[in-house]
């Protein structure tokens, strides 16, 4: 018989991981279904469970998404994570799947496409939704231009480079992140030389042109 699939489902929102869970539970491939609300209880979860595939989402308080990507594939490098995000922008895509992500789909898909996903990836596949494979596929990066350089945000950059884009205060972002101020200013910097820019006016504009600023006004929608 074959083995049936574990799944930690990680999402702040407790209504939103009921519906998940409803979802996943349809199928007979899929036996527990654990719950975590937050990056860092997912890591706690992950070696306490060990489940065969994490179900992510990326927008979350505390250390965020990326950043548990980053802490799960330390606890466990071959680690199976599918992204399941409201954002459907190629730089969050490229960045989850260059972190350890073996799949993405965005929150809107049809539940036999969740389904689909965690089937895929817990039998050591990957899995892609459709659209985005397209948008990935006819978008090669040039190594050389703005999406690049934000590819080299550390996954702490990328979250601060966000809240800064948004328009949030360096004391605002060190508040949401629960960092110093002094730690985000040193962030702060970093991504500047990191984007060869200067100014945060610059930031916001990179942000722009790279459909940041739509990820980010979808989030807080």
């Amino acid at each position: 018989m074959t083995k049936k699939i574990n799944v930690l489902l990680v999402d702040d929102h407790a209504v939103v991981r009921t519906g998940y869970k409803t979802y996943l539970s349809l199928s007979d491939k899929i036996e527990n279904i654990h719950e975590a609300n937050s990056g860092e209880q997912a890591c706690q979860l992950y070696k306490q469970y060990m489940p065969d595939i994490v179900v992510l989402d990326m927008s979350m308080p505390g250390i965020g998404g990326f950043e548990a990507i980053r802490r799960l594939m330390i606890i466990d490098p071959k680690c199976k994570i599918l992204i399941f995000s409201i954002h459907d922008e190629l730089i969050y895509v490229t960045r989850a799947i260059k972190s350890g992500a073996k799949g993405y789909i965005i929150k809107n898909s049809e539940p036999k496409i969740l389904i689909s996903a965690v089937c895929a990836i817990a039998q050591g596949g990957t899995f892609i939704a459709p659209d985005l494979a397209q948008k990935l596929a006819i978008n090669q990066v040039d190594s050389n231009d703005e999406s690049h350089h934000l590819g080299q945000l550390s996954p702490r950059e990328f979250d601060i480079f966000c809240l800064l884009a948004k328009g949030k205060t360096t004391r605002e972002a060190s508040e949401n992140l629960y960092l110093s101020y002094k730690t985000v200013c040193n962030y702060s910097t970093t991504i500047k030389e990191k984007l060869n820019i200067k100014s945060l006016a610059e930031m916001t504009l990179i942000a722009n042109r790279q459909g940041v600023i739509n990820m980010l006004q979808k989030e807080s929608s």
